[in-house]
């Protein structure tokens, strides 16, 4: 995995193209606290789009909601964007470490192949019990060269 982070800075711009051609997932990352930051998203998720069409999974994360005091953004208008533009919509605080995991698990659910690491049957789930149920049980002795089932 390469991260790369231009921060939104116009000196970044040219190179932009080259990192979304050969990604396969774009998060663009907006501040809660700045209603300017969550409009630019806009065109950045054009910009993905534009350079790779449908085939990349774009994230949309509304960070720093530590910042309770200076939201400009809400909860609703994020999903609602998200869900315009149809991409994946979380909310985080990297400086709390909220949010962190579960958007890299978001991420990586998204990814083609990973779907059925979310989605296991029961079925195909096995229970293993380390407690043998009876502490005085004698454990078979292993034959040589091989085990002991």
């Amino acid at each position: 995995m390469y991260h790369r982070d231009t921060a939104g800075q116009e000196r970044f711009r040219s190179l932009i193209p080259s990192y979304i051609r050969d990604s396969s997932v774009a998060v663009i990352v907006y501040d809660v606290a700045s209603r300017q930051s969550f409009l630019n998203t806009s065109k950045w998720i054009e910009e993905v789009r534009t350079e790779r069409g449908s085939d990349v999974i774009i994230v949309l994360v509304g960070n720093k909601t530590d910042l309770v005091d200076k939201r400009q953004v809400s909860i609703e208008e994020g999903e609602a964007k998200a869900r315009d533009l149809n991409v994946i919509f979380i909310e985080t605080s990297a400086k709390a470490g909220f949010n962190i995991k579960a958007l890299f698990r978001k991420i990586a659910a998204a990814l083609p192949g990973m779907e059925t690491l979310s989605s296991t049957k029961q079925e195909d789930m096995v229970d293993v019990n380390l407690k043998s149920s009876n502490a005085n049980q004698s454990v078979p002795q292993q034959q040589s060269g091989g085990c002991a089932c």
